[in-house]
């Protein structure tokens, strides 16, 4: 049963899906077991530029089957322009495999989305805006819409009526919008399920059947640790869990089908939106890390807050999703600086703290203790062994590895399939 997880062990965008297509060239099944078209994957092949929101990385490989899991929160409007879009380009999209379970984002997700935020105000939270909290807040209130009520309209309309009844209430008399159209909403909706409908299946059982036959199941998470809902800095989190664990709940397989856990980090630190971020830059180092490493978002185009590697949060996320090993991303774009600085630890009133912090006003206001090491000035993205990167790249990455206590077995020095490297072969 040989299950793989993939997780971000930070604030998400560390480049999960070009490890994840790394991986995919050897998976029957790819499958995205959470968080909905809020996240990003974005993929370079030779000249051609991919960017993914809910489809799986898998699709870009003939032989390989992408779920989307019952975990997954889908706009099927997006998921069909984005399916129409990747036709377009010659990407086959029939083999595309959707959750009957997963829950759709409706219209009126969107529009709480959007009066909430607004109405929080310096509070906000930071949200995509996409719908996402609302569609996971109405799953666990038991009264969401699934993607299988779009195969039988009396259902769906029945659900429908109840649902737009109370979510117009709101929009109207709470936040002064104009009540949704049921019957337009519902014509809509019930014409995505004719065009999806080939695509709707029980993905559990294919996922377990898979993993009964020995084939390799890959299952790729969006968002990060740090984003988890239960285990992340709380509230300036996403609304699923993207660690390890949630792999299982929503991808549809069980905890022993897991062999290899890959954590996957950025040779830095990034996070969009708002919430604490102890490791962040100041305002010069910041902004070259951005504009070195194009740190703008797949799905929103935000400017990404930039920060050091957190070795702390590095340690919590290894022991939270029992890492297996580490791939670290844009090892190149530390090429532009004479120094690197990493935070060992923070310090809070006088107290320093090597693990994570026990409560959220700690996390807030702590200092970031930095160390600082030596960088390279030469441009590392054609290296793919180890003899081919600079000894204060090889000393980096083995900084990370005994920081962070998981082993580094792959490192990315640009955005291309084939621009990585593996730690583990030739030597150090």
């Amino acid at each position: 049963m040989p299950g793989i997880a993939l997780v971000g062990i930070q604030w998400g965008d560390e480049g999960k899906g070009k490890v994840t297509d790394l991986f995919a060239e050897h998976t029957e099944l790819v499958v995205r077991y959470q968080g909905g078209n809020n996240a990003g994957h974005t993929i370079v092949v030779g000249q051609e530029r991919y960017a993914l929101h809910l489809i799986p990385t898998g699709i870009l490989y003939p032989h390989c089957v992408p779920v989307i899991g019952p975990g997954v929160v889908v706009n099927p409007q997006v998921l069909i322009e984005e399916m129409d879009s990747l036709e377009q380009r010659g990407v086959d999209t029939a083999r595309l495999l959707l959750s009957g379970n997963a829950h759709l984002i409706m219209p009126y997700h969107l529009e709480l989305d959007k009066v909430t935020e607004r109405r929080l105000g310096k509070n906000r939270l930071g949200t995509t805006k996409r719908g996402i909290g609302p569609a996971y807040a109405d799953k666990a209130a038991r009264i969401g819409l699934r993607v299988q009520d779009l195969l039988d309209p009396k259902i769906f309309s029945a659900k429908l009526e109840v649902a737009i009844k109370e979510k117009n209430l709101l929009l109207t008399r709470v936040y002064g919008r104009l009540p949704l159209d049921r019957t337009q909403v519902e014509e809509e909706y019930l014409a995505y399920g004719e065009r999806l409908v080939s695509h709707i299946t029980d993905t559990n059982r294919v996922v377990q059947r898979a993993l009964d036959d020995d084939k390799t199941v890959l299952f790729e998470g969006a968002q990060a640790t740090m984003l988890d809902l239960d285990h992340g800095t709380y509230p300036f989190v996403t609304s699923s869990n993207p660690i390890a664990g949630g792999a299982c709940v929503g991808g549809g397989a069980g905890p022993r089908d897991l062999q290899r856990i890959v954590g996957i980090s950025k040779a830095y630190c990034t996070r969009v939106g708002s919430g604490p971020f102890p490791s962040e830059a100041d305002p010069a180092d910041a902004e070259l890390l951005v504009e070195a490493g194009d740190e703008y978002g797949t799905t929103t185009g935000r400017k990404r807050r930039c920060g050091w590697f957190d070795a702390v949060a590095a340690r919590y996320a290894a022991r939270l999703n029992t890492l297996s090993e580490l791939v670290v991303t844009k090892l190149d774009v530390l090429s532009a600086f004479d120094t690197i600085k990493v935070c060992v630890a923070y310090e809070y009133e006088g107290e320093r703290f090597e693990d994570f912090p026990p409560n959220q006003t700690i996390f807030n206001k702590c200092r970031p203790v930095f160390e600082e090491l030596p960088s390279w000035s030469e441009d590392i993205t054609g290296a793919r062994s180890m003899h081919d990167l600079p000894k204060e790249a090889r000393s980096y990455l083995e900084t990370v590895e005994s920081l962070s206590r998981t082993p580094v077995s792959w490192a990315s020095v640009g955005p291309g399939r084939d621009q990585i490297v593996d730690t583990k072969a030739g030597g150090a």
